[in-house]
């Protein structure tokens, strides 16, 4: 399976790593209303990235869960790639 160190800009991307940080949930506003967003720090054996978590998803991740991300799509925000599930992507918690 492709590990972080395989993640392109503007494509889909399936793999599994485990959640070592979640940041404090802040309060964003979309096109939606205003919502709140944290970012959980990603990490394989073949580097990390980040992987933006929305409202109620916040709560459902810890840190030190391993987690296999299904069909994530893969950006590229101030020069880092980040993770976010989009409209098709899925979490599973692996343990």
């Amino acid at each position: 399976m492709p590990g972080i160190s395989d993640l392109r800009a503007n494509a889909n991307a399936t793999f599994t790593a485990t959640i070592t940080a979640i940041s404090d949930p802040r309060e964003v506003s979309t096109s939606r209303g205003v919502s709140k967003v944290a970012d959980a720090t990603l990490q394989d054996e073949t580097g990390t990235t980040t992987l933006t978590l929305w409202g109620e998803e916040i709560a459902k991740y810890k840190v030190g869960q391993k987690v296999q991300i299904t069909d994530g799509w893969v950006k590229d925000f101030r020069g880092k790639l980040q993770v976010s599930m989009g409209r098709s992507g899925r979490i599973q918690i692996l343990g």
